[in-house]
């Protein structure tokens, strides 16, 4: 389609089309909170989470065998976050300009949708998430070429965007698939300073922004489930979304003492990162149980006005001991179960993974060659 005609329409049928959808998204108030969406869970797949590509070999490819076991684990989802330069056929040698953002690379657009398809073999549900979008990442590493919360050329590439994979995928039902408009929104004056200090969007801007992508998805099909990340980073619920017939996904990383302990990508310094404990005082503060039950009772709130609500990235990175990082994460997981709302670990395979994490304390059992962490499977599958 061309792009031109393309926001043409999209403009015109945003409004509209954003508040269709499902009868689903409607609960009636007197009823007690429940959680609309399915309990999800699983785990993020990293295959296109960098803007750059990957040798074809790379070991850390997600692999039939994966589905496998997570179907035979008892698992439901994957979230698939991909940074939008991956499937863009463009001179990586030099900045991105702004024309380039709409140069599709058919070949990784054919992975991506076959890698969807094959999860749905196995009966995994698949929310694709942008977590680069035209303008935005909550992560540097990459040179955008504007300003998603800024400039609307940014805006239309976004909207371009999921139009082209709402088009990809319009006649999926909605049990198999949803689509995360955005990984963990905030606004950053510098986006290629990983450490700027980062704060809460305007949440009339959120809604204007994550409105038009709505459109712009529903343009293929009404019926398409759509999720927001929460504002400030995924922390903070977004009640400007409201009538948006839109879930909302939260995170399982409170607090970053002990879920991002020496991560690089969060500490500058990360050997002064305090050492983590649970329960416990972590730089002067007390956390407990009840600090997470705080944390979490407005997306439980949330619940009640009939939005749906699920925990699209958690755990812990491999610094962080497992006896610590199992006593917290037990009491996190129990909390989002306990409301029906389900999680996805990040990740699989890999540092946060429950194989080949590489921590130094874990008495992994071997998988077929991979490394097997087993307390955290468990802890997982309990739930």
């Amino acid at each position: 389609m061309d792009r031109r005609i393309f926001l043409r329409s999209t403009a015109l049928t945003a409004s509209a089309m954003a508040v269709a959808g499902n009868a689903v998204f409607a609960m009636n108030a007197s009823q007690p909170a429940k959680n609309i969406l399915p309990r999800w869970k699983g785990f993020n797949l990293l295959d296109y989470f960098s803007p750059f590509p990957e040798k074809r070999d790379d070991p850390e490819r997600t692999t039939e065998d994966d589905f496998r076991w997570m179907a035979d684990w008892g698992f439901n989802f994957v979230r698939l976050p991909m940074a939008y330069p991956r499937y863009l056929a463009i001179d990586r040698s030099k900045p991105i300009t702004r024309d380039e953002v709409y140069q599709f690379d058919q070949t990784v657009l054919e992975e991506i949708e076959g890698l969807v398809y094959l999860a749905h073999k196995y009966g995994l549900h698949v929310s694709l998430n942008l977590h680069r979008a035209p303008g935005y990442c909550i992560n540097a590493g990459f040179d955008e070429p504007f300003n998603l919360w800024k400039d609307t050329e940014a805006q239309d590439a976004f909207c371009y965007h999921w139009g082209m994979w709402a088009e990809r995928f319009r006649n999926v039902s909605r049990d198999k698939l949803s689509f995360d408009l955005l990984n963990e929104p905030a606004f950053r004056e510098d986006m290629n300073d990983q450490f700027s200090k980062s704060s809460a969007l305007p949440g009339d801007l959120y809604r204007k922004v994550a409105e038009r992508a709505a459109g712009a998805i529903r343009v293929a099909n009404p019926d398409h489930l759509i999720i927001a990340d929460g504002n400030n980073g995924g922390n903070e619920v977004t009640p400007e979304l409201s009538g948006l017939n839109m879930a909302q996904s939260c995170r399982g990383y409170f607090p970053h003492y002990v879920s991002h302990y020496q991560a690089p990508w969060v500490w500058k310094d990360p050997t002064l990162a305090p050492k983590p404990v649970w329960p416990g005082t972590m730089d002067g503060k007390e956390f407990s149980r009840n600090r997470l039950e705080e944390y979490y009772r407005p997306w439980i709130e949330l619940l009640s006005k009939g939005v749906g609500v699920h925990c699209g990235e958690c755990g812990c990175w491999k610094k962080t001991p497992q006896d610590v990082f199992l006593a917290w994460f037990g009491d996190v997981i129990d909390i989002l179960t306990t409301n029906g709302i389900g999680y996805a670990l990040w990740n699989f395979r890999g540092d946060f993974g429950i194989l080949d994490s590489d921590r130094l304390d874990v008495n992994y059992s071997d998988w077929y060659g991979h490394k097997l962490d087993g307390k955290l499977l468990e802890l997982l599958k309990k739930y």
